[in-house]
């Protein structure tokens, strides 16, 4: 659905959610075309302006909507598995309103021609607002790194290797005093390769009772060990991708207590599932880093609930059949997550382990803020990037009715609760439930 960006709408006694300021209160907003023109409680109780269309919530939650951090498809060179329609269709569908690509296509974006080609691209779906990562080092291949300069000026939002760790000491130090220059991010896949070659899952009695290569947990541990030195070395923005262990927690902790320029992420496959939901040879839930043991799935809650996790990324790994369907040792890794994000993160709210607002957070505001993007905040005059959403209703997720080309979830028949009813970017609506 779709709608003109000059009309006003008025939604009337929400449930209005900012994590940024700690709002939440029953309230009224007003869009205006593209922005938030006003909100409070009791706004719009007696009049409303001229010509707007009015929607009561009667008590539903208007959050900002989702920034999703982390996020991979296949346009251009794959777009038999995710394309950026697609990707926006299903982020759409998922409450999220603005998502960060990597640069792993195929070309790398490593030239202002591909940032520019993602831009075009976005602006022609127009649904979800589509930033895009660029490569760290020319073809990822983690060599010489790229003009950094002549990509943020392209667009760039920050720069990484995506699902590829910057092996080389040398290169990650230039990379991080470069990125410095242009007021920019460096994004580390934490895996140190040559102990994770060969790889399939988790290291430990579990992989060798399925006779599974393991890849062991210091293989993420070492690597950010060494970065955090290199960040101390050069003074630059480092954040990690996608932390996985209980030491990763601990470390980027402490460097946050020692002054350290350090964020970090998390996806929910994390923090929701273990390494036994590998059973027998589950290639669904096959991932890089692999799902670890459940000591570390609680570190990683932890570290979300006392904030040294700083957000929590879809890691949205898309894989068609003929890559998943393979004996485990050759499947591909990865899963889709932009349709699960929202309820998988709001688990945490329900099961106790975070207040909504920080959990909202997580997904709102403090991504936005790493990778410095003017998103993720309800602010008079700021974008009306929006996402309605029933807290509390259950439902079980069901893979294929996802909007993604690709069906790889290890979350099928999951059962959930909260769920987004509503979509809205720039004012409007590109997406609404049908039930």
């Amino acid at each position: 659905m779709s709608a003109p960006t000059d009309t006003r709408t008025v939604f009337r006694n929400a449930r209005l959610l900012d994590p940024a300021t700690g709002l939440d209160q029953r309230a009224d907003l007003l869009i205006d075309g593209e922005t938030i023109a006003d909100f409070g409680p009791g706004l719009f109780s007696d009049s409303t302006p001229e010509g707007a269309e009015v929607v009561d919530l009667a008590g539903q939650c208007l959050a900002p909507g989702l920034v999703d951090m982390r996020v991979l498809i296949g346009e251009p060179g794959e777009e038999e598995k995710d394309t950026i329609k697609s990707a926006s269709r299903a982020a759409a569908a998922g409450g999220i309103t603005a998502m960060a690509l990597l640069p792993n296509t195929d070309p790398v974006l490593d030239e202002v021609a591909g940032l520019e080609f993602i831009a075009r691209r976005a602006r022609e779906v127009r649904l979800v607002k589509v930033f895009a990562y660029g490569s760290a080092t020319r073809g990822t291949e983690g060599n010489e790194i790229t003009e950094m300069g002549l990509l943020s000026h392209a667009g760039a939002v920050a720069f990484t290797d995506g699902t590829k760790a910057i092996v080389s000491a040398k290169t990650m130090r230039r990379a991080l005093s470069y990125a410095k220059t242009f007021g920019k991010l460096i994004v580390q896949h934490p895996e140190e390769p040559s102990l994770a070659s060969g790889g399939m899952m988790n290291s430990g009695e579990i992989a060798t009772r399925l006779g599974l290569v393991g890849i062991p947990r210091e293989a993420e541990i070492i690597m950010i060990e060494r970065d955090l030195r290199l960040a101390e070395l050069t003074g630059g923005r480092l954040h990690f991708a996608h932390i996985t262990t209980s030491e990763s927690v601990d470390l980027i902790r402490r460097a946050k207590a020692r002054g350290l320029k350090v964020t970090c992420d998390t996806a929910p496959h994390y923090f929701a599932l273990t390494e036994t939901d590998v059973g027998d040879y589950r290639t669904y839930a096959k991932v890089s880093p692999p799902l670890r043991g459940e000591m570390d799935r609680r570190a990683i809650v932890e570290g979300l609930a006392d904030g040294t996790i700083d957000a929590i990324a879809s890691d949205h790994v898309p894989q068609d059949q003929d890559q998943k369907r393979l004996p485990f040792a050759q499947a591909a890794p990865g899963v889709i997550g932009l349709e699960t994000l929202f309820p998988l993160t709001l688990e945490l709210v329900h099961k106790g382990k975070m207040p909504l607002l920080k959990a909202l957070a997580c997904v709102t505001s403090n991504p936005a803020a790493i990778l410095d993007l003017a998103v993720g905040r309800i602010v008079k005059g700021g974008p009306a990037d929006l996402v309605i959403f029933d807290l509390d209703v259950p439902w079980q997720i069901d893979v294929g009715r996802f909007k993604s080309k690709s069906k790889n979830s290890p979350f099928e028949n999951r059962p959930v609760q909260g769920r987004p009813l509503r979509t809205i970017v720039d004012g409007r609506t590109v997406w609404q439930a049908e039930d």
